[in-house]
């Protein structure tokens, strides 16, 4: 098999595998993630309960998962408020989320920019999001990080934000705006508060996002370069050496680069990604593809510093996966 055909013939050698564990990947961070959700919640309720469905928590009350188990009321004794916010937890004690969302809701509407307004507005935005209420969990989160951006559970509100985009994320084969929608959310939360306990998980997060989002850029690139639209191809590879870089799909996107300058005739770039990819991956079998390449041609890999395949590795700091 000449090297053009063994390049070719990877075009579609990692598709449905990459797919496969793309998702895999992502249904596994999303577990992660609503167990660290459901943690939070847990730990909220310390001192009350081990946790939610634990036998023995004896009344309603003692299901607040707040340490002063009613929020300090500012606005005077009112029954119904606290009617409203125990049957909520009440639902949310049951797993019936939709219902204790509603009763949340209820309670922020009657009683707006109140503590009670306050910490039922979090836990509208928790039940959402463990109904898969996405949209509106979203919508919720950002109301308590918009009006309430200075509380201790502000970074908790935001990571259920992300979570919400997260876990709609789908295969690379379609639409990826959610991904692209939990990067900015988790950046966000990163960039804010770094030292909170949603950080490192956040990392985790965007790590995979952008693996998601660089997967996508691969799936099309492929799709090009069957076509032999080695234009189109070469646009799509070069946003994810360039934006992602440091992703588990650099590697295969400069050994693509190869192939679709080889078809353009632009060998001094094919040249460039080929020792930039023998550089970074001397083992790999991409490389080894790249290198037959352009063996077929008569020419072997020589980086031009003046490339921009050359500039956009220079001085970069490798860790590529997940």
């Amino acid at each position: 098999m000449s090297g053009l055909a063994a390049c070719s013939a990877g075009v579609t050698r990692e598709t449905d595998n990459e797919r496969e564990a793309g998702m895999r990947v992502n249904n596994n961070m999303v577990m992660t993630g609503r167990s660290r959700s459901s943690r939070r919640f847990i730990q909220l309720a310390a001192g009350l309960c081990i946790a939610l469905a634990v036998a023995g928590c004896e009344t309603i009350s003692s299901l607040n998962p707040f340490e002063d188990r009613t929020p300090k009321s500012d606005i005077g004794k009112d029954e119904r408020a606290e009617v409203l916010f125990n049957d909520g937890l009440a639902r949310l004690e049951a797993r019936d989320y939709t219902a204790a969302s509603k009763k949340f809701v209820e309670l922020d509407k009657q009683y707006p920019y109140s503590n009670w307004s306050r910490r039922a507005l979090l836990l509208a935005t928790y039940g959402s999001y463990e109904g898969a209420d996405y949209a509106e969990a979203i919508n919720q989160g950002r109301r308590y990080v918009q009006l309430y951006p200075a509380t201790s559970d502000t970074p908790y509100a935001q990571y259920l934000v992300g979570m919400s985009y997260y876990s709609q994320i789908i295969d690379i084969s379609r639409d990826q705006e959610r991904a692209e929608k939990a990067l900015v959310t988790f950046e966000d939360l990163v960039r804010k508060w770094p030292a909170s306990e949603y950080a490192n998980d956040s990392r985790e997060k965007i790590r995979a996002a952008r693996d998601q989002l660089a997967g996508k850029e691969m799936d099309v690139g492929r799709y090009y370069l069957t076509r032999r639209n080695y234009t189109g191809a070469i646009n799509r590879f070069r946003e994810v050496l360039v934006k992602y870089q440091t992703t588990r799909h650099a590697e295969e996107a400069l050994s693509r680069l190869t192939e679709a300058y080889m078809g353009l005739g632009i060998v001094n770039e094919a040249q460039t990604a080929a020792a930039v990819l023998g550089h970074n991956f001397p083992d790999s079998q991409w490389y080894k593809d790249a290198y037959a390449l352009l063996e077929t041609g008569g020419v072997k890999p020589r980086e031009d510093q003046a490339s921009w395949i050359s500039r956009a590795f220079r001085g970069v700091t490798r860790s590529v996966g997940l």
